[in-house]
């Protein structure tokens, strides 16, 4: 599971959120409502903390339809995978972490169910319409605002600072939640694209450009088809031109507005390299001391390096040391205030 824990990571139970919590491979399980869904969340505390108040470390992970929890079989007993793409241990001697799963797909869910991308599908081998029809970032936000409400009315909460995270994806999510949510203290933005997803989706191709080859084009009509009907939800195998539209809003409108501490962190090697720049080369001409960045050499968009023949080596994890950088600069930060 090692080479694909940095994919992320889920199995319905009865609702229980306003009952109580339950403990899951050495996690707190609660469960909210938005909506009328049931929103599960995961929280990873130190151990004999679980009670302690703390601020939150709220991780928004990136796309497609993977159960937060993935079990499998080693040795003979029943193993769970990263719920995190790093050690939560790392910062769990000052936050309460929590992550939230993805709609419509199940907290816990073993591997052997899943395809070879650890990706959930129904029966009729699609994402699940109950996903598809709310993985939008309009969703993710508004959602992930009722569950910080719900977090706040813990005993075990402090409201002195709130971090959010966001990979990938989560970027995205997390850069608008932090704009629109005033107890967000600080906002790690990592892997992310500030000029939006489908500018992400076309250097990915331009870099598999040959000397004849043009990937690019059909990048530029697919971007005109979603303009074109922005509202068509059609889903079942990939992104809905409703969600690609609101993901690929450049999400440097949310981060420029922000007055809270930001981290960028971002791999050299990844296809959002040169936009993580433009955004460092922006927010000084903005004259923003807000924002810090944190560029891992030779790496790729999950923190692997690679290759001389450029492909990806799995061998080398570095998340755990994305990790602690993440909480010294934390530690920065509140010698600072």
């Amino acid at each position: 599971m090692k080479s694909a824990c940095w994919l992320l990571i889920v199995f319905p139970l009865a609702l229980r959120a306003q009952q109580g919590s339950e403990k899951l491979f050495g996690y707190t399980h609660l469960q909210t409502l938005y909506k009328g869904d049931t929103v599960n969340m995961l929280v990873k505390s130190k151990a004999g903390e679980e009670n302690k108040k703390k601020p939150i470390f709220l991780f928004c992970q990136g796309s497609l339809p993977i159960p937060l929890m993935i079990t499998y079989t080693a040795n003979g007993k029943t193993q769970v995978g990263n719920v995190f793409v790093f050690n939560p241990d790392v910062l769990t001697d000052k936050y309460h972490l929590v992550i939230i799963s993805k709609p419509g797909i199940p907290l816990i869910t073993d591997q052997r169910a899943l395809s070879d991308s650890y990706t959930f599908k129904d029966s009729t081998g699609n994402f699940p319409g109950a996903y598809t029809e709310r993985n939008l970032l309009d969703y993710y936000v508004e959602r992930n605002k009722e569950v910080i409400r719900f977090l706040n009315r813990q005993n075990w909460v402090s409201k002195e600072g709130l971090v959010i995270a966001g990979h990938s994806e989560g970027s995205t999510i997390a850069a608008k939640l932090a704009l629109e949510t005033k107890a967000v203290s600080a906002l790690i933005y990592s892997g992310g694209n500030p000029l939006g997803r489908i500018m992400t989706i076309i250097e990915r191709n331009r870099l598999l450009e040959k000397d004849s080859a043009d990937l690019t084009t059909e990048d530029m009509v697919h971007w005109q088809n979603v303009v074109n009907d922005p509202e068509q939800m059609e889903g079942t195998k990939g992104d809905s031109h409703k969600t690609t539209y609101q993901f690929s809003v450049p999400p440097i409108q949310y981060l420029e507005k922000l007055k809270i501490p930001v981290l960028v962190s971002y791999g050299s090697k990844d296809a959002i390299a040169p936009f993580e720049m433009y955004l460092r080369v922006e927010m000084i001409r903005q004259k923003k001391k807000n924002f810090s960045f944190r560029v891992y050499r030779g790496t790729e968009h999950n923190y692997f390096p690679l290759h001389a023949d450029g492909s990806i080596n799995y061998d080398i994890f570095n998340w755990d040391q994305v990790a602690k950088d993440w909480r010294e600069w934390l530690l920065q930060i509140d010698k600072g205030k």
